[in-house]
């Protein structure tokens, strides 16, 4: 089982290579890997960069930015919900 530590790094690298080997800089990839937040998130660029193959720095950052916006979505959902199942437990529970 790989460390989380591991995971990050072996994510960060992968979007680091596929990243350059579009001829973007390394430092797109560097970039990229902090503003995603997770080794889920950031293998999720990877895929979409190894898939689609954008010639387009614009494009990259965009489908970034989009990835961005769908986890905050989520845990503004999530969070919602558990406020949600809390304040109807506090309604029960009078």
């Amino acid at each position: 089982m790989h460390s989380n530590k591991e995971l990050w790094k072996y994510a960060k690298d992968e979007l680091v290579l596929v990243t350059t080997s579009l001829g973007f800089p390394a430092e797109l990839g560097y970039e990229m890997a902090k503003q995603l937040g997770s080794p889920k998130a950031i293998k999720r660029m990877t895929a979409y960069l190894a898939n689609e193959k954008p010639k387009k720095v614009e494009i990259v950052v965009d489908e970034m930015i989009a990835i961005c916006e769908e986890i905050q979505t989520w845990k503004e959902k999530k969070l919602s919900e558990e406020a949600n199942a809390s304040y109807n437990e506090l309604l029960r529970n009078q």
